[in-house]
């Protein structure tokens, strides 16, 4: 008991989806059958219906659409009723279905709103009668343990012709099958009382068996963590009870309880992370929950949820698809005669929402296959990676496969069951490693002929069947040598508005606030790395809480700081960085009547500052007067964040009010454009991208969500172009855009993992590139300019990443094969933005400008476009060859030749000697 009072996941309380969240237009079918009547992927719901009398399936998701709501699909699976389903664990459209008709299919579904397959992938043909049970293999890809009615198959789907084994028939009714996690063992419940552990791969008799259920009626089996067994099923008294036991000593149990007196099956389901089974009774309306506790195994009952409607099945939603955020361990998928009804298992936490618990979840498994079916039959003993939970450490979705060969004997109706569904395309390849890609003419251009497409036609086909992809797409951040790191910084501040983006740099210095009294900025000389000295570090005082600061894009030895006290405060240091205490500013600016939200210099005209406040204005300063030249208005709450345009002719404005805003200063002090902003209102940031022409916003959507958003910036008031979801994180997405580029670099305050895209002007306007992760959290991430980046190294970006206590510059290289060559397709000439196109007055007496362009191409390298092409070497010779008749003595002449040669050659360089990797085109597909 005590351990129970001690556990994390005591309090773990079950939360039923309101009703306008339930997945509804469903006919869940109330057949008997042996398996399971609803399974869940991360991403996709199949479960039983009453239609085609049990051979049709439902098929919906994990998540609503966009519009909130469920797509619910048929499709016609069998001609006889689905006894029992299973997507694979390595791929969440992949779905395994048994049925009465004998025999097995794989299907790969597509998304809801597109077709699907009318045929499956591949068909299974056992030959032992009716089938009841099915498992897809823990660790291994392509393995399935089909229960026959009194025997276990073991299938690799890759070799559909036979079982790799046939394991003892058992003396009745097979009624359960369960794999041990790490895949060695296999375990079942029968209707002869029996229970049975196989180790398949060594014998086909159990390694373990024993006469233990007291009833024939309903068992189920179900492998728990590490030995651990749990049973459910009837005692003698017909009442029904949950039962653990060891594998290795199946005699008798070592905890129990009972669930009262009922005639529905109960259905167990069990997280390995947690500990957590819940069972479920086929027509009850309670779930119950329990905790197993390995250091002592017993069962421990954690909830007890009383559901509007009986249950028809139940199915667990996999870890990677949880809310982790908000403290959900385990969700739930109850199937009722109309309706799917979610069930959130969450514990209650102070910070839910806020903060990843990770003392609630442990690495899980993982979606990528530890070994083939053959590996593993073969002895492998492989286990799955495990990823974390973290949703800044979430791995990405595996890319669709390409689609491979039709099922041929799935072809026509031989097997009795209607061709038709609801929805059809053509099947996909099997989960299986040996999976042959399609070369039907139909699908694959150039191939009706026999002979194989041109390198331009396959890069064109693989381009068509995977979308967009882009030349960064391998980028690569990486921290560049101690030697280059400050470090031994103290006293940092961490606590700046989400409005400031922590730190500021320019190409000589880097300014830090500090947690001292007083609003103390520390100036750090990018040309003195090393640790810093304990005490007596010189600072800039501005007497007043810093709301906000950055530096002259045009005089690296000016700063300025936005106050508290609605003040903005101008410093200079001086040549060679701070030697002493700086106490009086260069200028002070005064006319925001509240506290400063953030500061923002012009791109292009020299002098001149744009500041919002918490009294709702946005004001522009000309520091070379020193006075207010504009305040703009139309806010109705809080600025999250301003950007100018990359010509400096227009701002953007971003208000918690909801509104995208754009002005044009020197014509109105109203905006010029209105259109609505994201959902989320706990903070967001704007950027100008593609030559001026979009806005990017990194926000949240109403279930606090972050999100990128794309507006037109000629049409505000249409709305958002396109979105992509980032991950869930209370910090707001500080954006980087590298205009030669188009590369967007984002992080968040406290974030470990920077996330990268490729922006476009048209669909799919998002393409996501590799992310870099810090080892510890950063609290913020700040960039320098082009010329920093060396070129010899391919770097399209550098940027100075602060954590607690030290500055490390991260260097962004994409890889390429000939490094030695200038890669002018990556840099184009830059602006040199770190001087002024034109002074303050110019710009407001109407006047415009833009910035001149330099080449980052160092002398002595060649541009990449004018590297001297090798010429193609000829892997076959020419027809006329073959086609030339030849008597025996050319024949064996050539021969001796050859053989001679080839002695001749052997202190000749190995051909892999020469490989240098792909060609270059390749990369910039």
């Amino acid at each position: 008991m005590n351990r129970f009072k001690t556990s994390k996941y005591k309090n773990t309380t079950p939360k039923i989806a309101k009703k306008d969240e339930w997945i509804n237009n469903v006919r869940g079918g109330s057949f008997s059958c042996q398996g399971n009547h609803i399974k869940a992927s991360s991403k996709l719901v199949a479960f039983n219906t009453e239609q085609a009398g049990g051979g049709m399936l439902g098929l919906t998701s994990v998540r609503p659409g966009s519009d909130g709501q469920w797509t619910v699909t048929h499709i016609s699976c069998h001609s006889d009723l689905v006894t029992d389903m299973d997507f694979s664990p390595f791929d969440e459209c992949n779905l395994a279905t048994c049925s009465g008709d004998e025999t097995v299919k794989l299907w790969h579904f597509c998304d809801l709103d597109q077709q699907q397959p009318s045929d499956p992938m591949l068909t299974l043909h056992p030959g032992q009668g009716r089938l009841e049970l099915l498992q897809f293999h823990p660790t291994s890809s392509g393995l399935l343990a089909v229960g026959t009615t009194k025997s276990a198959l073991i299938w690799d789907t890759s070799r559909k012709d036979a079982p790799l084994a046939a394991l003892e028939q058992h003396g009745d009714q097979m009624q359960s099958l369960s794999w041990k996690r790490d895949g060695s063992l296999l375990a079942s419940s029968c209707k002869d009382k029996m229970l049975r552990v196989f180790d398949p791969r060594a014998q086909l008799k159990p390694v373990q068996s024993a006469k233990s259920l007291q009833s024939n009626k309903d068992s189920r089996i179900l492998w728990a963590k590490d030995d651990l067994l749990v049973t459910t099923g009837f005692d003698m008294m017909r009442s029904r009870e949950v039962r653990l036991w060891d594998s290795r000593k199946l005699s008798s149990s070592i905890s129990s309880a009972s669930l009262g007196t009922s005639n529905g099956m109960l259905i167990p389901l069990f997280d390995e992370d947690t500990g957590l089974l819940l069972i479920a009774g086929m027509g009850e309306t309670v779930i119950d929950c329990f905790e197993i506790s390995s250091s002592d195994p017993s069962l421990s009952q954690v909830s007890h949820c009383l559901m509007d409607n009986s249950t028809r099945g139940v199915a667990m939603v996999p870890k990677l698809a949880l809310d982790v955020m908000s403290c959900e361990v385990m969700r739930a998928l109850q199937l009722t005669d109309s309706c799917i009804v979610p069930i959130n298992y969450q514990v209650p936490r102070k910070n839910s929402g806020y903060e990843f618990q990770d003392d609630l979840y442990p690495d899980t498994a993982g979606t990528t296959p530890a070994m083939s079916a053959e590996e593993w039959w073969q002895g492998g003993n492989k286990q799955v990676e495990k990823v974390s939970l973290h949703p800044d450490k979430q791995p990405k979705p595996p890319a669709k496969q390409a689609p491979a060969m039709k099922d041929k004997a799935s072809e026509g109706s031989k097997d009795g069951h209607p061709r038709g569904s609801s929805t059809s395309s053509s099947p996909l390849s099997t989960p299986s490693s040996s999976a042959v890609p399609s070369r039907s003419p139909s699908s694959t251009s150039g191939l009706s002929s026999g002979f194989l497409p041109s390198p331009s036609q396959g890069a064109k086909a693989i381009q068509n069947l995977m979308g967009p992809t882009s030349k960064f797409r391998h980028i690569a951040g990486a921290v560049k040598h101690r030697d280059t790191h400050i470090t031994n910084i103290r006293g940092l501040n961490l606590t700046t508005p989400g409005e400031c983006d922590g730190f500021c740099v320019n190409r000589q210095r880097v300014a830090v606030p500090l947690s001292i009294s007083g609003g103390q900025i520390a100036v750090l000389e990018r040309s003195q790395p090393g640790k810093l000295q304990d005490t007596g570090l010189p600072t800039i005082q501005n007497s007043v809480n810093v709301a906000d600061f950055s530096w002259d894009p045009f005089d690296s030895h000016r700063l300025a700081v936005a106050g508290d006290d609605a003040k903005i405060r101008v410093w200079r240091v001086p040549e060679g960085g701070l030697k002493e205490t700086l106490t009086e500013p260069e200028l002070i600016l005064q006319g925001h009547t509240e506290k400063i939200y953030s500061i923002k210099f012009h791109p292009l005209a020299s002098d001149l500052l744009v500041s919002s406040s918490y009294d709702l204005s946005v004001r522009l300063w000309n520091l070379e007067s020193g006075e207010q030249v504009k305040l703009f208005t139309g806010h109705q709450d809080q600025v999250f964040g301003m950007a100018w345009s990359p010509d400096g002719k227009l701002l953007a404005t971003l208000c918690k009010d909801g509104k995208v805003r754009i002005y044009d200063p020197r014509k109105s002090t109203e905006p010029l454009q209105e259109g609505p902003g994201p959902e989320g209102h706990r903070g967001a940031r704007v950027v100008w991208v593609c030559d001026g022409k979009y806005l990017l916003v990194s926000g949240f959507d109403s279930r606090s969500e972050r999100v990128l958003y794309l507006y037109s910036a000629d049409s505000l008031s249409s709305g958002v172009l396109a979105s992509t979801p980032v991950t869930v994180s209370p910090s707001t997405l500080i954006p980087f855009y590298d205009p030669d580029t188009s590369v967007v670099i984002l992080t968040g305050k406290g974030d470990t993992r920077v996330y990268i895209y490729e922006v476009a002007p048209e669909e799919p306007y998002f393409i996501e590139c590799s992310s870099f992760n810090s080892p510890e959290p950063h609290k913020g991430l700040a960039f320098l300019p082009k010329t920093e980046c060396n070129v010899r190294d391919v770097e399209i970006a550098v940027g100075l990443m602060l954590t607690k206590t030290t500055i490390e510059p991260v260097a962004f290289r994409v890889p390429r094969v000939k490094k030695e060559f200038f890669q002018d397709d990556l840099y184009p000439d830059t602006a040199v933005w770190w001087e002024s196109a034109l002074t303050a007055s110019a710009w407001l007496s109407g006047s415009n400008g833009q910035h001149k362009k330099i080449s980052l191409k160092p002398k002595d390298m060649t541009p990449v476009s004018e590297a001297p092409k090798e010429a193609p070497v000829r892997k076959y010779l020419p027809s006329s060859v073959y086609l030339e008749e030849k008597t025996d003595e050319q024949k064996k002449e050539e021969l001796l030749s050859a053989m001679v040669a080839k002695l001749g050659n052997m202190d000749d360089p190995l051909p892999q000697e020469s490989f240098e990797g792909v060609d270059d085109d390749e990369w910039d597909d």
